[in-house]
């Protein structure tokens, strides 16, 4: 990708955008970065905050879905790429209020699509348009524990709102290549973790919760197995597909990583314990958690019911990506989990302000 191009992200805000624009600021310094973000509960404007101060980027305040808004931002910035991450993710709150999520994930990005089409390939042709799209393993529903990992080619089959509504935005994308010859890529990943998740998945959720000593909710028997892979892993993926990938492809990006939900839990136990009893001041800062008293983590366990139609296994056979652009992943689970135990104990005005609600202030 040359460094004259003007890169629009949407959904920058959240907790992978977040990461991806400190990722391609370091790798791409001198490359234009226009953020569109709508900041919902799960968007933070303090997570770029420090970009935005010093004019290494631009914050648009706005929604995908108000296509008079994207056509002024890609008009008046020149945007040539477009990096989609703009999303409702979260599966729980996908069962109980849907709307949202076929608002967002399928409504809006077909008016991305359809803004950038008018733009780029109306009567100004932009010839060398780019639009990634992100999207996620959930689109091709369960695996049973012997089955092969998900490919590129297996069949769709999302077993919750939130994954078909993933999966009509993954046809929208292929459709706008294959009918308009839009160039585009769209790219499927795994389970992601790392810094600025918000504190509703299961890794941020109990990593507060140890420090809080309150309840490790895990649904059903806990062996539900999902592929991990920590989010700068995932960046360079993007990156990868982006600058090398072949128009209209899809790449599964994976961490070749499966754990089941509790045994995830379990070595994130272990790790905050061992920061505990290796750093006196923890106990002080957080003295409502076991380990605290040098007790374990583990005690705080709670079974809860299953929530409905919930997956039983994802795992990503990320073979085409590795073998077409030399894709591999950095970090193993543990070198990546203490990573990211490390910055929750380090950003404790980050989360606390999401837990009392005034960062959407």
């Amino acid at each position: 990708m040359s460094n004259n191009r003007t890169v629009l992200v949407t959904g920058a805000a959240g907790f992978i955008g977040s990461n991806f624009i400190y990722y391609w600021k370091e790798k791409y310094p001198d490359q234009a970065l226009v953020i569109l973000d709508a900041l919902t509960y799960a968007g933070n404007k303090n997570n770029l905050q420090q970009l935005i101060d010093a004019k290494e980027i631009i914050f648009v305040h706005g929604s995908i879905c108000d296509a008079s808004l994207v056509k002024q931002v890609i008009v008046d910035n020149s945007i040539d790429t477009i990096i989609h991450f703009a999303a409702e993710s979260h599966v729980d709150r996908s069962i109980t209020g849907p709307d949202a999520f076929i608002e967002t994930n399928i409504v809006g990005t077909h008016t991305l699509l359809r803004v950038a089409k008018e733009c780029w390939l109306g009567e100004n042709e932009v010839t060398n348009h780019h639009f990634h799209h992100v999207s996620t393993d959930e689109v091709y529903g369960t695996l049973a524990a012997g089955d092969a990992a998900f490919s590129e080619t297996t069949p769709y089959a999302p077993n919750s709102p939130y994954a078909a509504s993933k999966a009509a935005s993954d046809h929208l994308v292929r459709a706008y290549h294959h009918t308009f010859r839009m160039r585009v890529t769209t790219s499927n990943c795994s389970n992601n973790y790392g810094p600025y998740q918000f504190p509703e998945k299961l890794i941020p959720l109990c990593m507060l919760n140890i420090l809080a000593g309150r309840a490790l909710p895990i649904y059903g028997d806990g062996l539900q197995i999902r592929d991990w892979l920590y989010v700068d892993d995932h960046n360079r993926g993007i990156d990868l597909v982006i600058n090398q990938g072949r128009q209209g492809e899809t790449y599964n990006i994976g961490g070749n990583n499966e754990w089941a939900n509790i045994d995830v839990v379990k070595l994130l136990c272990k790790i905050v314990g061992e920061k505990f009893n290796a750093d006196s001041t923890l106990a002080t800062r957080f003295p409502d958690s076991p380990c605290a008293k040098r007790e374990t983590a583990e005690r705080l366990i709670t079974y809860v019911t299953d929530r409905p139609g919930h997956d039983t296994r994802y795992a990503i056979d990320a073979g085409k990506i590795m073998g077409e652009l030399g894709y591999n992943p950095v970090e193993v689970f543990e070198s990546g989990l203490e990573k990211t135990v490390d910055w929750y104990l380090n950003n404790e005005d980050w989360w606390q302000s999401i837990l009392d609600d005034s960062y959407q202030g």
